[in-house]
């Protein structure tokens, strides 16, 4: 096998990745900075506070927890991202919401990928779910202990 050929189609291949990415996560970012600047985006908090209040994490992290969960981790890192910089989430937060994304996002495209090849809709949806919303709770509570105790990391 040629060696430069080898690079040149890793390296195409990256790109062609990423320029597919940006499609997604550069229109993402824009929709959102409009709902924010609209305050929409605090409206839409307001409405899905039981959610924040379930999982005690702020207003503000429901927003990335469902554009995780809709769109899985490589489209909505960037809102995370984007979020975590403009320093609207806490620690707590940050956490809690990536532990549910690790273990329930891309809900959408991931279930129905597994439903194609024989997978029970209902049943691997509510385990998928089910298991997201106990570990984050769990987590939610001992990060809860770390943070009044003053033992989570400060970034």
């Amino acid at each position: 096998m040629n060696f430069w050929l080898y690079i040149k189609d890793s390296f195409m291949g990256a790109l062609g990745s990423v320029i597919t990415m940006a499609k997604i996560v550069i229109p993402l970012m824009i929709f959102m900075e409009i709902l924010k600047d609209s305050k929409i985006l605090d409206k839409l908090s307001r409405k899905l506070e039981p959610i924040a209040n379930f999982f005690d994490i702020s207003n503000v992290a429901v927003f990335p927890l469902i554009i995780g969960l809709i769109f899985g981790l490589s489209y909505g890192a960037g809102v995370i991202i984007e979020s975590a910089e403009e320093n609207n989430l806490s620690r707590k937060d940050l956490y809690t919401l990536m532990i549910f994304l690790i273990a329930c996002h891309a809900v959408i495209e991931d279930t129905l990928l597994f439903v194609v090849v024989g997978a029970n809709l209902w049943f691997l949806l509510s385990v998928r779910v089910g298991v997201a919303v106990i570990i984050s709770l769990f987590a939610s509570r001992i990060l809860k202990k770390m943070e009044i105790s003053g033992n989570l990391i400060k970034g």
